[in-house]
């Protein structure tokens, strides 16, 4: 007889586990340079949601995940360094100049800039070194570590952002727009998915049946995150609101009008589980994040 799952739970405890294994395998603020490990800190441990450690996780249950807990903290803790730190360059004044960030002020505002732009510089660093230090197969290590530099890079999450500051003031087509969010913000999406899976030693079909779910994941997490920057206020977002309108940049909402975005997101969340039925009762911890992403704000 099948346990029912409950997701309110398994949310809790794993977001738990998140906050555990970043306290253990970040350097404590009291370790020299004091200062930059204090900003460090501030800047993986202040808050969000957590999507990206959480897809670790939960694509980690489609294995044996009780044999590779200390791969999936490395794998879960290495990808929220890479996201914070492209969070704090990100607010950096060189690029979207924002002062409040998960409704705090923004670690360039808390500290300085210097000291913002080598958080980024560390962050990055420690993610690579936690990675390089994961007690798993030396294989599935250095899988991990090439799949998490591969959406970090120019080819990935930083090439998105140089099309994204690109394309400020200039219209760009539908084909465009997903080219740029699926670099910017999908490929770290995928790839806490593929960490998951090489961690929990997946079979490289299931590996593949995965993509399909964090492509239209990632997907439908961009289009969500455009229309909340289009309708809620910047209380409920935890970051300036009407950011990309004010800076003239090309979004869903901009290019295909708020009804087409809303809809567009639903119709990839359902492309998302459905890519999923092959995994049976395993895969609802990654079907109910997709329900999350999408419905979040709501």
């Amino acid at each position: 007889m099948s346990t029912v799952f409950d997701f309110s739970d398994w949310l809790a405890t794993t977001s738990a586990r998140t906050e555990s294994a970043l306290e253990r395998l970040l350097d404590s603020a009291q370790t020299t340079p004091a200062r930059l490990h204090e900003a460090m800190r501030y800047a993986a441990q202040g808050g969000g949601k957590r999507i990206r450690p959480l897809l670790v996780y939960a694509a980690g249950q489609l294995g044996n995940q009780d044999e590779q807990k200390e791969a999936l903290d490395a794998a879960a803790v290495a990808i929220e360094c890479i996201h914070a730190y492209s969070l704090v360059h990100d607010d950096l004044p060189c690029m979207d100049d924002d002062d409040l960030r998960r409704g705090r002020p923004t670690v360039h505002k808390a500290f300085d800039e210097a000291t913002a732009l080598l958080v980024g510089d560390a962050l990055q660093t420690r993610a690579f070194e936690i990675l390089a230090n994961a007690s798993c197969d030396p294989n599935n290590r250095l899988r991990m570590i090439s799949a998490l530099a591969a959406a970090s890079g120019s080819r990935g999450m930083a090439g998105g952002q140089a099309i994204d500051l690109e394309s400020v003031g200039k219209k760009l087509d539908l084909a465009g727009l997903q080219q740029m969010h699926a670099m910017k913000t999908g490929a770290l999406l995928a790839c806490a998915v593929e960490l998951g899976g090489i961690a929990a030693n997946l079979q490289q079909s299931q590996l593949i049946q995965l993509q399909n779910y964090a492509k239209a994941l990632g997907l439908a997490f961009q289009i969500v995150d455009d229309v909340l920057d289009a309708t809620a206020d910047s209380q409920t977002l935890g970051k300036t609101a009407g950011k990309d309108a004010a800076a003239n940049k090309p979004t869903y909402v901009t290019l295909m009008g708020l009804d087409y975005a809303q809809k567009q997101a639903k119709e990839l969340q359902e492309t998302a589980i459905r890519s999923l039925d092959g995994f049976g009762e395993k895969a609802q911890a990654l079907k109910e994040l997709a329900l999350l992403v999408v419905n979040r704000g709501k």
